[in-house]
C-alpha cells in the first residue's frame, strides 16, 4: 500500500491511500463506512493504522482491494501532508560515508575561498575534527533528533528562514517502525519496519557552519518551520523488494543535481534499528532518516538553493518529492 495523509475541501486530516498510479486517493474511513457502515477507529488517520497492528493494515488492504467508488477522490482535488504529521518521534542518522566526506571538503573549501589565498588556506586548514567524525562513523552509527513539528507533506512549501542566507535541499529516505522495538538484533529488524518515504531535510548551512563547532550535532540550522519535508507517500515495505537498491536522483528546476542508491549505505536501518533499540523502546510511527546519500545536496557542489526554486527529489519504487522554495510575506503594518 501507499498511505497517505490529506486533507479534502479545507477539512480534518484524513487517512488515504493511493490508486491508480498516484492519480487517486481513497479515503479509507468513507470507504470503511461504504462497505461495512460504520466507522473504524483504525482509519481515523495513518497512526492509529499503525498502532493498529496486522489486524489493521489487513483491513486496509482489503479496502484498498475493492476501493469504492463514493470513497476515492482525484489526486487533484486533495492535499496530501506528511503520511504522518507529526510523527510521534523522529532521528535522522548519517548512513552514508561518501555524503560525509564531500560534505567536509566542500565547507573546507568555502571557507578557504574566503582568504586572500583559497589555495594556501585550504592546504594549511586542520582535517583532524572531521576524521575524529568520520572514524566514529565507522564505528556506530549516529543520529540527532530532529524537530518533528516542522514536518510538512508534498503539497506544501518550503519557507525560506529570516536568520539564512545559504539554504540547502538533502536527499534522504526513510522508515517508520511498525511496532514496539526494544534490543532488536540487526537480523530481525526487518520485521519492525513498516515502510518507507523520502525525506527533505533542509539545512540552513550558514548557521550549521555556526554551531557545529559546539560540538552538540546540527540544532537552529535545522529547526525552523517547513523544515522536514516527507512524502509524498509511505509506501509499505511488502511493496519494496529491495529497500538497498533504490535509485536516488536529486532536480533543481529540472536539473539534475545529484545521484546516487541506497546500496551504498555503510549502515543500513537493520544496523540503526539494532543501535537505537538497546535498552531503548521504539514506538509505531516513529521516524528514522537515513542521512544524505552521496551527492545528494547543494553544500557538496557549492550550490545553495534561491527563492523559486522547485526541488525535486525521487527514488525508485518510493516516488517523487516535489517542493517549492517561498520567502515569508512582508507584512505591512499600519502606523496611522
Amino acid at each position: 500500500m501507499r498511505l497517505v495523509t490529506f486533507t479534502h475541501d479545507p477539512g480534518p486530516e484524513l487517512a488515504g491511500a493511493l490508486l491508480d498510479n498516484g492519480q487517486a486517493v481513497l479515503s479509507l474511513q468513507a470507504a470503511q463506512q461504504a462497505l461495512h457502515g460504520a466507522a473504524h477507529p483504525a482509519f481515523a488517520s495513518v497512526q492509529a493504522l499503525v498502532e493498529g497492528g496486522d489486524a489493521a493494515l489487513q483491513a486496509a488492504r482489503a479496502l484498498v482491494a475493492r476501493a469504492p467508488t463514493a470513497a476515492v477522490l482525484s489526486r487533484e482535488d486533495v492535499r496530501l501532508r506528511a503520511p504522518i504529521q507529526p510523527p510521534i518521534q523522529m532521528r535522522d542518522c548519517s548512513c552514508f560515508e561518501l555524503h560525509l566526506q564531500q560534505s567536509f571538503a566542500a565547507a573546507r573549501r568555502m571557507r578557504a575561498q574566503r582568504s586572500p589565498d583559497p589555495e594556501a588556506a585550504l592546504k594549511a586548514m586542520n582535517t583532524k575534527s572531521d576524521e575524529r567524525v568520520l572514524d566514529t562513523f565507522r564505528r556506530q552509527p549516529i543520529y540527532y533528533k530532529c524537530n518533528r513539528f516542522a514536518v510538512i507533506g508534498a503539497d506544501d512549501d518550503v519557507v525560506w528562514p529570516g536568520f539564512s542566507k545559504a539554504l540547502d535541499f538533502e536527499l534522504e529516505f526513510g522508515c517508520y517502525i511498525g511496532r514496539r522495538a526494544k534490543d532488536v538484533p540487526k537480523s530481525r529488524a526487518h520485521e519492525y519496519i513498516l515502510g518507507y518515504t523520502i525525506f527533505n531535510d533542509i539545512s540552513a548551512r550558514d548557521a550549521q557552519a555556526i554551531e557545529m563547532v559546539g560540538m552538540l550535532g546540527p540544532a537552529k540550522s535545522k529547526d525552523f518551520d517547513t523544515a522536514n519535508v516527507m512524502g509524498p507517500c509511505l509506501v509499505t515495505a511488502d511493496e519494496i523488494e529491495d529497500p538497498y537498491d533504490l535509485t536516488m536522483v536529486a532536480r533543481v528546476n529540472g536539473e539534475e543535481w545529484g545521484r546516487g542508491s541506497t546500496r551504498d549505505m555503510h549502515w543500513q536501518f537493520g544496523d540503526v534499528i539494532e543501535h537505537i533499540s538497546r535498552s531503548e523502546t521504539l514506538y509505531p510511527g516513529e521516524f528514522l532518516g537515513s542521512g544524505t546519500v552521496g551527492n545528494g545536496c547543494g553544500l557538496e557542489q557549492l550550490r545553495m538553493l534561491k527563492p523559486g526554486d522547485v526541488v525535486e527529489l525521487e527514488i525508485a519504487q518510493l516516488g517523487l518529492l516535489r517542493t517549492r522554495i517561498t520567502v515569508p510575506e512582508r507584512v505591512e503594518h499600519n502606523t496611522r
